[in-house]
């Protein structure tokens, strides 16, 4: 049985897709700040750990090295806010995904996350956002996209409106790649 562990750093609404679509896949999650989500991994009896984000991305990944199985078969990052460094990386070749909340490359790379992200979109004068799942690189949102959804941007969206529309796809695009790329389901 394929194994998944998720990291996390908020209130998880993306680990419970994840939880909901493969309750007996996810091994580990693993958050770098207490967070919601680590209640929801609490309530499903899932192993959960607490890293401290304020470490150097080195010792902060180290950590985060150290709690992950040698069979995992994918990490997914599910609102993971930290840089994970190259050495973790180089580990799990094309086996740590990531789901950004625009249409990469536009509105990527450090310091793009979360509302910041749709306010940039709506900002852009953009007819359309929505997320991309991709492989984790060595750099910020930069790894080959697996999967997009689209949603339209409507004149009178806010970046609160646009998150919610954008969010509702997340959920349905992260369990979809994680199916293909695990071959179940």
């Amino acid at each position: 049985m394929p194994k998944l562990v998720v990291l996390v750093s908020g209130s998880g609404t993306n680990l419970q897709a994840i939880i909901d679509a493969f309750p007996t896949q996810v091994a580990s999650v693993i958050a770098d700040r207490d967070c919601y989500a680590l209640t929801r991994a609490n309530s499903a009896g899932i192993p959960a750990y607490l890293v401290d984000r304020k470490l150097h991305r080195h010792d902060l990944s180290q950590r985060i090295n150290a709690l992950i199985p040698d069979d995992c078969d994918l990490i997914v990052l599910a609102g993971f806010l930290s840089i994970l460094d190259n050495q973790l990386i180089q580990r799990f070749p094309q086996k740590i995904i990531n789901i950004h909340p625009s249409l990469l490359p536009r509105h990527g790379g450090a310091g793009m996350w979360g509302i910041k992200v749709h306010q940039a979109a709506i900002n852009s004068g953009d007819n359309e956002s929505g997320c991309t799942v991709h492989y984790v690189s060595e750099e910020i949102d930069g790894g080959a996209i697996i999967a997009q959804a689209k949603v339209a941007i409507a004149a009178d969206d806010t970046a609160e409106s646009l998150q919610q529309k954008v969010l509702a796809h997340e959920h349905k695009l992260l369990v979809a790649v994680i199916s293909k790329l695990l071959g179940v389901n």
